[in-house]
């Protein structure tokens, strides 16, 4: 049974490593690798990438513009703003709030007045499906994982005068070049 949060499937984990779909041996284990590396990668990355509901309680800055926690953004379910509803702009003039998938922007007169926790926001955030890039950087994690655990704690190993070393990275560096690319850094 698969994880909701798991960013790729066994079947495509299968395929990468060349296990042949009727072969459901190692099923267990790879699914079990699947969930556990999905989690580390978006504990690494600070954030999570399916799509879920949020809300937020946050302080206001006085201006007229927030980022959201988490992105991107495909609805807004509520704004409150010192207690009082506020409505979705309606039209390009309308008074009311607009959102992108990074940020919510205030119009017509209203703003986030400056004050503590005294702004709400309900939204839902995320993908729909993992993007290609994180889905295929996991399966190489789950992959390597895999892979090593014939030799789990073996740094090096000779045989016949020619020594292997195994890299000890959390990442392999081209997982880390996609990973890099989505991690969010700056606290809100």
């Amino acid at each position: 049974m698969s994880d909701p949060a798991d960013l790729t499937n066994l079947a495509d984990v299968k395929a990468w490593l060349s296990v042949p779909a009727t072969s459901v041996q190692d099923d267990p284990l790879l699914s079990r690798l699947i969930t556990a590396a999905s989690k580390y990668i978006q504990q690494w990355l600070n954030r999570t990438i399916a799509s879920a509901s949020y809300t937020e309680t946050r302080d206001g800055n006085g201006g007229f513009r927030l980022s959201f926690a988490n992105y991107p953004v495909t609805a807004v379910a509520s704004l409150t703003i010192d207690d009082q509803p506020i409505p979705q702009s309606t039209a390009v003039a309308a008074p009311g709030y607009v959102f992108s998938p990074t940020a919510i922007s205030l119009r017509g007169g209203y703003q986030f007045t400056r004050d503590m926790q005294n702004v709400v926001v309900s939204y839902t955030a995320g993908f729909a499906t993992t993007p290609s890039e994180l889905a295929q950087a996991c399966i190489e994690v789950i992959s390597l994982r895999y892979r090593e655990r014939d030799r789990i704690g073996v740094v090096s190993k000779g045989l016949a005068g020619e020594t292997t070393a195994f890299s000890q990275k959390d990442f392999p560096a081209s997982v880390m070049t996609i990973l890099n690319n989505w991690k969010k850094v700056i606290p809100l």
